[in-house]
């Protein structure tokens, strides 16, 4: 690969030499540099797709993997309760307080506050902004394990004794990532909906029955399958991407904590992106 752009440099040197016009040689220069952009994309893409498949492959030892995937279950599900179910009890209380403050003086019931916060959290906070935090905490954490292992020549090392590292790696912390993410957001709603309630009925914004009674309306259990397709989309891609960053990460220190970084900011891009297009395929 760096032949490939060390020939693109010398090829645009070489052809700019004829071309005496200087705005000509900053086009010319711009074109170069956007399709090696292109290809440096294409190239990361292809590398991730290559890297799943060695990831998918049989598994050697079955009770190998098998601890492997019950201990990243209780790093992912245990190891988040305390952080999902705090973000998510403000959440609710925040969505509650908000819509009682826009209700105020219209003509809408205050019961719909109670709706309004169930069809939000089941819809979109539940899925979408845990699995935002879960990218930084558990993202974070699978690139920086990844990357220290690479630098140590760990993976190295298993690649000699005939160890598919990618497959031992990885695909247990996507298994347990994608049985115990969705049921972090089944927790997360339900604590965001708690949580509206401790923001509205304690302090008399509306009674405990017309809360409930919110609960209740209008309810489509649509909507519950597209929290739980959302939740396995996004926990596949907040666990595979900074796999694939921490997996290939060289050099020190600096390129270890830009490998970390970069896990989190694509995570967070490519699950709104999903997340947007989820939206339109499932509500369409």
């Amino acid at each position: 690969m760096p032949s490939f752009f060390h020939e693109r440099a010398f090829l645009c040197t070489f052809v700019s030499f004829f071309i005496k016009n200087s705005e000509d040689k900053q086009v010319l220069r711009l074109f170069f540099q956007c399709n090696g952009m292109n290809f440096n994309l294409l190239y990361h893409i292809g590398r991730y797709i290559l890297l799943l498949k060695q990831t998918f492959s049989r598994p050697e030892n079955f009770s190998m993997y098998w601890k492997e995937t019950m201990r990243q279950m209780e790093d992912i599900g245990i190891g988040s309760l305390v952080i999902v179910a705090l973000i998510s009890v403000f959440m609710g209380a925040v969505a509650a307080v908000q819509f009682s403050y826009q209700l105020d003086g219209t003509l809408v019931p205050q019961w719909y506050i109670g709706y309004i916060v169930r069809d939000l959290a089941i819809i979109e906070s539940a899925p979408t902004i845990t699995c935002l935090v879960l990218a930084g905490k558990v993202g974070s954490n699978m690139a920086a394990e990844l990357g220290t292992m690479r630098q140590k020549e760990h993976i190295d090392a298993m690649d000699l004794m005939g160890v598919n590292t990618a497959a031992y790696l990885i695909m247990p912390k996507i298994i347990a990532a994608v049985v115990m993410i969705p049921l972090l957001v089944t927790l997360s709603a339900y604590v965001a909906i708690g949580g509206g309630y401790l923001a509205t009925v304690p302090v008399g914004t509306l009674s405990a029955d017309e809360y409930e009674r919110g609960l209740r309306a209008f309810f489509l259990p649509h909507n519950v399958t597209m929290m739980y397709v959302k939740s396995v989309v996004f926990a596949f891609i907040l666990t595979t991407v900074p796999c694939f960053q921490g997996y290939y990460v060289k050099g020190g220190n600096i390129e270890l904590g830009k490998a970390s970084t970069n896990a989190v900011v694509f995570s967070n891009i490519l699950i709104l992106l999903a997340d947007y297009m989820l939206a339109v395929l499932l509500t369409g």
